[in-house]
This record gives C-alpha cells, structure tokens and sequence, in this order.
C-alpha cells in the first residue's frame, strides 16, 4: 500500500468514526437518524467532520495517515474542539455531558485504530 491509499483508508476511518458517533449519539437520544426537517444526522455530522478536516491540515495527515502521534492526536483535538466550538456557533448543545462522551469516543476511536495499526504493522514487521 503507497501512502497515497494509506491517507484515503485514514481519512476513511476517520469519517466513519465520526459517522458512528453521530449515528450512535442520535439514537441513543432518541433522535431519529434523521430527526424532525430530515437534516438530523447532518447536523450532528458536520461540526465534528469539519474539524477533523481541519485536524488533517494541521498535521499535514497525508505525510503519516497513520501515526497515532502526533496525528491521530492533532486530528482527535481538532475534531473535538473545532466541533464543539461549531456546534456553540450554529446553536446546538453543547453539554458538559456531551462534551465527555465525544472527547472520549473521538479519542478512542480517532486515536485508538491509529494504534491498533502500529502494534500490528510493528508484529507483522511493517515498522521499523
């Protein structure tokens, strides 16, 4: 796999973890994917995926997808704050609550299958 394919499998699981925890968080509130105008799920999704983009830019992702440091962590701090900070700004709630389960599911997720993937490249021999 070129590093190419490995930033667009990053980015990938980095959508989709952040997928699940819109879709997750809806129905555990009994929300409706979808909610009330339809939009539901968008309007969760998008604060969250905007600053994991952002978090993207800011460590430059593309040169190592994959590392849980610092990139997985610059990604994990962006999506959290930036899509806490969006979620403030477009009227949306922002409990303390809130504000603990995302921090820690983002982690797990945003950092956590950047370290699964080391410790398995490292015992397949993958990593120097």
């Amino acid at each position: 796999m070129n590093l190419k394919q490995a930033a667009r499998g990053a980015a990938a699981l980095d959508a989709g973890a952040i997928l699940v925890f819109a879709v997750v968080g809806r129905a555990t509130h009994e929300e409706g994917i979808l909610g009330g105008n339809g939009l539901g799920l968008l309007g969760t999704l998008w604060p969250f995926l905007v600053g994991a983009a952002a978090g993207w830019a800011l460590a430059k992702a593309w040169r190592k997808p994959c590392a849980w440091w610092p990139t997985g962590v610059i990604i994990w701090a962006s999506a959290f704050g930036g899509g806490i900070l969006l979620r403030l700004v477009s009227s949306q709630g922002v409990a303390v609550s809130f504000m603990i389960v995302a921090a820690l599911f983002l982690a797990a997720t945003l950092i956590g299958w950047r370290v699964v993937a080391g410790v398995i490249a490292t015992r397949r021999g993958l990593k120097g």
